[in-house]
């Protein structure tokens, strides 16, 4: 069985490109990570239906399940999440935007769990994407708040020959944000693929998957979107 189960060792971190052809350019494209970014989408519309479909319709009647679990979720999101902006206007403003994104990594980094499935976030142009989501949506919401004028200027504080470094700091906002957790859910998927490999084939594997697929990723979805807050309260702020 070890045998058989050797050769995932080798196919570890492969992937599946697609290339599309626009004249004299190519673009590649790892299939697995769209496909897997679809389903996650797929799930998240799906849940929302369904949970749509349970709420109450009259606000004086005895809440459902699905009314209570709602509240639960969105007690928890603006508690442990929005609860760390400034501002409870930016907060408000901001819940829909964290919360999607939060629920969009939970999931994937649930998906693992399911045999034959994969994480999108174990893809680092997925992990960017978002983390340069949160970037710029950061940034438009700091000349909103400053004005042009005074967000440029924020540039060259406290004296301007320290802009190159303030540069290299900006651009190593969405770089970390987007490694960190990268690496964290590929640290995982390695490490239940080297157990499967190497001590027990069946018990072992299936508990560490749950763990790194269910509690591991999890907590790798809330610190993403704790970081995510904290980027967009300080570039407002």
């Amino acid at each position: 069985m070890f045998e058989q189960l050797a050769p995932l060792l080798d196919h570890l971190g492969q992937k599946r490109i697609a290339t599309l052809h626009l004249g004299s350019y190519g673009m590649k494209f790892d299939v697995d990570a769209i496909l897997m970014g679809w389903v996650v989408i797929a799930v998240l519309v799906v849940l929302a239906l369904l949970l749509r479909r349970g709420l109450r319709e009259r606000v004086d009647e005895k809440p459902t399940r699905t009314q209570a679990l709602l509240d639960s979720i969105i007690g928890f999101i603006e508690g442990q999440l929005l609860g760390n902006f400034s501002s409870e206007s930016l907060a408000r403003q901001m819940f829909p935007f964290i919360a999607t994104l939060f629920l969009y990594v939970l999931v994937s980094n649930w998906l693992s769990v399911i045999p034959y499935l994969s994480s999108p976030t174990q893809d680092l142009n997925v992990t960017f994407g978002l983390a340069l989501m949160v970037y710029i949506v950061s940034q438009v919401l700091a000349v909103r708040a400053k004005g042009g004028k005074k967000y440029f200027k924020s540039f060259l504080e406290p004296v301007a020959f320290l802009l190159p470094i303030t540069l290299v700091g900006e651009i190593s906002k969405p770089l970390s944000h987007a490694f960190r957790l990268f690496g964290n859910v590929l640290a995982g998927t390695i490490l239940v693929t080297v157990v499967m490999v190497k001590f027990a084939p069946v018990l072992v594997p299936s508990g560490l998957n749950l763990i790194f697929g269910l509690g591991f990723g999890a907590i790798q979805a809330f610190v993403f979107a704790i970081l995510a807050v904290a980027y967009i309260d300080v570039a407002v702020g």
